[in-house]
């Protein structure tokens, strides 16, 4: 089974056609759907990272379609790059504007806010250093952008600043934080944030090696969000190292590992729980890892999560999980935690990019509901694009389920969700949308987005949706 691995990228290749990125490539989050225009309506994000912008080549950009009472319309849009009036910056190639995204209200103005990523931008700082802008929600939606800059200065070396970024609001002031990933620091800014660009505080992280993910939660009940760290591979490791609060007198968690993070009240508790996706074969058989690849589950608790604690593991072979864990599959290699069936406990939403199902590297997204007491795993559900009802058929490297978001766009209650396949037509890339059902989404009346059906017509590499870990997995 092919893997894009790290060395294959020390410089961008040409395959089968199609551009792909040098390293390092990691792009890791898409950002919930937020009700960017106050109506009422929460507003999907779709990135396209890979879109060339007037001539030039993965410049970046991100399509907005609006919520409204009967869902979604490729048609109700507006596509946002650095050319846009008001964003700062200008389009350049490769620099894979949309790469990261993350959503949350910034100003605490009743609008949300978009945090988008641009790694490979070229800065006064250097080649490649990396650009994160907040794009303000106001009566006109999106409309005007600025700048969260890394305080790391050119003699630093900033390198790829934006690889990935996480944002999480649970009141004013210090309760309001964002953090970024970048290949030599980690940048974590808290409120009060305004729109004139200004920001409460900034810390830079270089006490943990590069990273690949960030996420924030509650893991200790003050309502203030925690940063998580996961950095990039490490010798001995199937993934790579998992820290909370590395830049706050923090602690690596010494009884797991992973590519990818996300929270999430799981059990109900009342505090955040942290999940995180190793979608690596093990290294050590029986040591670390596991077939197929895992996610792993830390309870949040009053004293948050301890540094030797140990998590829950599951995996395709976990009881009441579909499928079986098989190499290669890379179950965890994308994430989410959010509450589908709206029983008040958040669900886990796993990608498994590379499963093997009617075509090879088809992929297939599988739903873990969250538990107050029992296994994880138990009403454990799949969708894939074999999946009856869901439009379109797999291919082959379609790679369903590159990325995952949950949101509700209609209003009705029932959160829709989201899934990103990079590779389909020829890495043009497609998002599908899931309604919310009765008791959790349903395939009947699914749909799917192309990059043609919002306007973006290049031949290849558009990667609607984002390519999530694609790259490095």
């Amino acid at each position: 089974m092919r893997r894009w691995g790290v060395a294959a990228f020390v410089a961008a290749s040409l395959v089968g056609g199609v551009l792909l990125p040098a390293v390092p490539a990691a792009a890791v989050h898409g950002a919930v759907p937020g009700d960017f225009n106050g109506d009422g309506y929460r507003d999907a994000v779709l990135p396209a990272p890979g879109a060339n912008v007037s001539g030039k080549t993965a410049a970046g950009a991100v399509v907005i379609l609006y919520g409204s009472a009967s869902g979604l319309s490729a048609t109700h849009r507006k596509t946002i790059t650095q050319n846009t009036a008001g964003v700062p910056g200008t389009s350049e190639a490769y620099d894979r504007f949309g790469a990261a995204t993350a959503t949350a209200d910034l100003n605490r103005d009743g609008y949300a806010d978009l945090v988008v990523t641009a790694p490979n931008e070229d800065t006064s700082k250097g080649t490649d250093a990396g650009a994160v802008t907040v794009l303000w929600g106001s009566r006109n939606g999106l409309t005007s952008g600025t700048d969260l800059p890394t305080p790391a200065t050119a003699a630093q070396e900033p390198k790829y600043y934006g690889l990935d970024v996480a944002a999480l609001s649970t009141g004013g002031g210090t309760k309001t934080r964002v953090s970024v990933a970048g290949y030599d620091a980690t940048v974590h800014f808290e409120g009060p944030f305004s729109r004139n660009g200004s920001f409460g505080a900034v810390t830079l992280n270089t006490d943990t090696p590069s990273a690949e993910s960030v996420a924030l939660g509650d893991f200790d009940g003050n309502r203030i969000p925690d940063p998580v760290v996961v950095t990039t591979r490490l010798s001995g490791l199937s993934g790579g190292q998992v820290s909370v609060n590395p830049s706050y007198g923090g602690n690596e968690l010494q009884q797991g590992n992973g590519l990818i993070a996300a929270s999430g009240d799981v059990n109900g508790d009342g505090y955040g729980d942290l999940v995180v996706g190793d979608p690596d074969e093990p290294e050590r058989a029986g040591v670390d890892g596991a077939l197929g690849g895992r996610i792993l589950v830390w309870y949040g608790s009053r004293q948050g999560i301890a540094s030797d604690a140990k998590p829950v593991q599951i995996t395709q072979n976990t009881a009441g999980v579909p499928d079986t864990s098989e190499k290669g599959d890379a179950f965890g290699g994308a994430l989410a935690v959010a509450d589908l069936n709206r029983d008040g406990l958040a669900d886990i939403v796993v990608g498994s990019p590379y499963e093997d199902l009617a075509r090879r590297d088809s992929g297939q997204v599988t739903i873990i509901p969250g538990r107050a007491s029992g296994s994880l795993g138990t009403g454990a559900y799949s969708f894939s694009q074999d999946t009856a009802g869901v439009p379109d058929t797999s291919e082959t490297d379609g790679f369903f389920g590159t990325t995952v978001s949950v949101g509700d766009i209609n209003k009705d209650g029932r959160p829709e969700l989201f899934v990103g396949a990079a590779g389909e037509n020829n890495y043009t890339g497609a998002v599908w949308v899931f309604p919310g059902g009765s008791s959790r989404p349903t395939a009947t009346g699914s749909r799917v987005i192309t990059a043609n059906a919002v306007g973006l017509t290049q031949r290849d590499s558009t990667l609607l949706g984002g390519n999530g870990l694609l790259w490095v997995i």
